[in-house]
């Protein structure tokens, strides 16, 4: 016996089959244009470990400190214009200086815009074998100038806060992305300063007196934030939070 009806439902699964298929590959169709448009201009995906905060210039920033595994993480203490952490930190140990016996500072030997501080040589931002982020990251990455903190504050929201316990600020962007930096204090001659209570991080910009380079440096007073661009000397130990084009 015929069974037309039994017909019509296969007839009926066979065309609503071919217009799903159909469909799909429309939206595969589309997808790829997106990304075809996307690529045609300019975009670029945002690489693992770094953050979009939608700052007018388009840099990206680091999830994590130069040496830091997580963002909570304090990273490696470097001196200005260094590339690596050390044990001792002052004017005698310090790569771009001469120090007299005493430990003082005596001629600084690169880096300099001052005769009073040794030969002039006019450089007043960071060189890429100087600069521990574009060293050790590459990828483009390098220490944020002065000018790319100053955008930072300029263009987020800024708060202290705490991340898997770790005192620090969070800046969030307009996009509603954030980084985190830790209050990892600094390294000085004489030991660790406000390690949990304040954080310093480099620029790669060479302060008006060059024995200092400026940094971002905040602190929180009963958990209220302070923070802005200042100068340090640049013998002392701060983490580095690089930056990077997108």
């Amino acid at each position: 016996m015929s069974h037309p009806a039994r017909h019509t439902l296969r007839a009926v699964a066979a065309v609503a089959a071919a217009v799903l298929a159909l469909a799909l590959a429309g939206c595969d169709d589309e997808e790829a244009a997106d990304r075809r448009s996307a690529a045609d201009n300019g975009y670029r995906a945002v690489p693992d470990g770094w953050v979009d905060l939608g700052l007018p210039s388009g840099l990206l920033w680091a999830e994590c400190n130069v040496g830091a595994a997580t963002p909570a993480a304090y990273g490696d203490y470097i001196a200005w214009g260094e590339t690596a952490p050390k044990d001792v930190y002052g004017w005698q140990s310090y790569r771009h200086a001469t120090a007299s016996a005493d430990g003082n500072l005596d001629a600084l030997t690169r880096y300099n815009t001052m005769p009073s501080f040794g030969p002039v040589d006019g450089l007043t931002a960071l060189l890429p074998d100087d600069d521990a982020a574009a060293l050790r990251l590459g990828s483009g990455a390098r220490t944020p100038s002065s000018a790319d903190w100053q955008e930072l504050v300029d263009n987020s929201a800024a708060f202290w806060t705490t991340l898997d316990g770790v005192g620090g600020c969070r800046f969030t962007g307009a996009n509603g992305n954030s980084i985190f930096l830790p209050a990892a204090g600094g390294a000085t001659e004489t030991g660790m300063d406000s390690p949990g209570t304040g954080g310093f991080y480099w620029s790669s910009t060479l302060a008006d007196d060059p024995d200092g380079a400026w940094c971002l440096a905040f602190t929180s007073q009963g958990g209220v934030l302070s923070y802005g661009i200042g100068g340090s000397d640049r013998y002392r130990g701060h983490p580095v939070r690089a930056v990077r084009p997108r």
